[in-house]
This record gives C-alpha cells, sequence and structure tokens, in this order.
C-alpha cells in the first residue's frame, strides 16, 4: 500500500512538473532581432527595442558592416546564435537582403519586411527595381572611396523626407555607408518561401517606390499593412511598426 502510495505521489509530481515546464515553454517569448538597411544604424529601431523590452522580450540589434551581403548576413547569424530559444526577424530596407538569407536558419520563425528589400534567388538590388519605376535617390550619393554616403540634402529629400530636422540630422549624422560593391550582390535561396512573413509598405517612400514594394510583398504572399510614412518607417510611424512586431510575434507558427 505505501508502495502504491508512493508511485501514485512521485506521478503527480511528473506532471505538475511536466505541466509547469510546457506551459513555460509556450509563454517564452521569441528573441526580436532587428537588421538595419543602408544610410542607417541599429539605433533606428530605438522606440521598437524599448517597446518590446519593457514587454519581456529579448532583443538584438544588428550593427551591419554593409561591406557586403555575406558580411551582414553573417553579423545578423552571430545575433541569431546569441538568441536562446525562437526568433523573429526584423528588416528594413537593404536589410530585407539580409534577413532573406539569414532567416533560412531553424530558428527563425518569421520574417517582417520594413519597406525592404525581398529578393528572388539571384537578385540584385538593380534588377529588383526594375520592377518599378525608379527613384531620385541615386542624386545624392556621395562617394568616399570605395563607399558611398547618402548626402544631407538626400537625407531630407528621399530617405527621411517626413521627419523633423533634429531626426533628420542624426540619421545624417550616424549612417552606416555602403560598400560600392554590395548593390551587386546576389540573393541567395530565400527564407520567405518556407517561413510566415509581414510586410509594412511606406506609402510616401521616396527612396524604395511603393510599387516596388507592393510587389514584392505580393510575391512573397506576405500579410501585408500600407502606412503613411517616408522610408524610415519605424522613425515616423513607430507603434504601428511595433504593433505589427508583436503580431509576428506572437503568431502560431
Amino acid at each position: 500500500m505505501k508502495t502504491m502510495k508512493f508511485y501514485s505521489v512521485l506521478l503527480i509530481a511528473l506532471i505538475v512538473a511536466f505541466s509547469s515546464h510546457a506551459q513555460s515553454a509556450a509563454s517564452e517569448k521569441p528573441a526580436i532581432i532587428f537588421v538595419h538597411g543602408i544610410w542607417a544604424d541599429g539605433t533606428s529601431w530605438t522606440d521598437q527595442i524599448t517597446g518590446l523590452q519593457a514587454k519581456g522580450y529579448p532583443v538584438i540589434s544588428v550593427q551591419n558592416p554593409v561591406t557586403s551581403l555575406a558580411a551582414d548576413v553573417a553579423a545578423t547569424q552571430r545575433a541569431i546564435d546569441m538568441a536562446k530559444g525562437k526568433v523573429i526577424l526584423v528588416g528594413h530596407s537593404w536589410g530585407g537582403f539580409v534577413i532573406t538569407q539569414a532567416g533560412n536558419d531553424p530558428k527563425v520563425i518569421g520574417l517582417v519586411y520594413v519597406a525592404a528589400y525581398a529578393p528572388e534567388i539571384g537578385e540584385t538590388v538593380p534588377e529588383l527595381q526594375k520592377n518599378a519605376p525608379g527613384t531620385e535617390l541615386s542624386k545624392y550619393f556621395v562617394p568616399a572611396g570605395d563607399f558611398v554616403y547618402l548626402s544631407e540634402a538626400g537625407v531630407k529629400a528621399a530617405f527621411a523626407n517626413d521627419l523633423p530636422v533634429k531626426e533628420r540630422k542624426v540619421i545624417y549624422a550616424t549612417q552606416t555607408p555602403a560598400s560600392k560593391t554590395v548593390f551587386g550582390d546576389k540573393s541567395g535561396t530565400p527564407a520567405w518561401k518556407q517561413k510566415p512573413s509581414w510586410y509594412i509598405v511606406a506609402k510616401g517612400d521616396k527612396t524604395i517606390n511603393p510599387d516596388l514594394e507592393r510587389f514584392m510583398a505580393k510575391r512573397i504572399k506576405a500579410k501585408t499593412t500600407e502606412l503613411e510614412s517616408g522610408h524610415v518607417v519605424m522613425i515616423a510611424q513607430p507603434k504601428a511598426v511595433l504593433r505589427i512586431i508583436e503580431e509576428a510575434a506572437s503568431a502560431k507558427n
């Protein structure tokens, strides 16, 4: 009798422990990894970082070297490796190229494209841009050795055209220039073919044509939201962008 009672108590304890572990795993929030684009940096996501941290999400904002697609993917892969559990990748602009590649990691459960490129295998930036009329962004390129900066006039006219002067000046001062060669780097196998995707179209974008964004969002079968914003959507519409990231993070995968 005592033996049966002992095993009954042990069984109950095991059931409780298993249930507790299962509930803990189910409630564990995925890590959110942000990937900035060209002429931006990891602080572009400050509003989303602080908002997510306040809700208990682990967050990493990658600082891309923008020397090559491979180098940026490697930087993002290091962040994925640091994450303890599942991962949502969020990419802006050129960062879309990066998350399209890095998203193939098994830990990644969703992709959020924020006015971002979503390439097919073998595509480069110029090839993607053929799918819609171009913008005047290239008028504002400032070569510096093997890199390309964006002029202050370009930040104002095409990159952050809907932001206050103070914020535009910060973007200009903190921009990460692009190696001249990244525009010719070809995308590999796209993660969006296997992973659920969300896409934010910036309706007032003067860096990437909004029609090109719509084309890419449709092609990858993303859940799409259009926002009244210029290219730097995460700064112009921080709450709306945060809401979509949380939607992706809470989706059943």
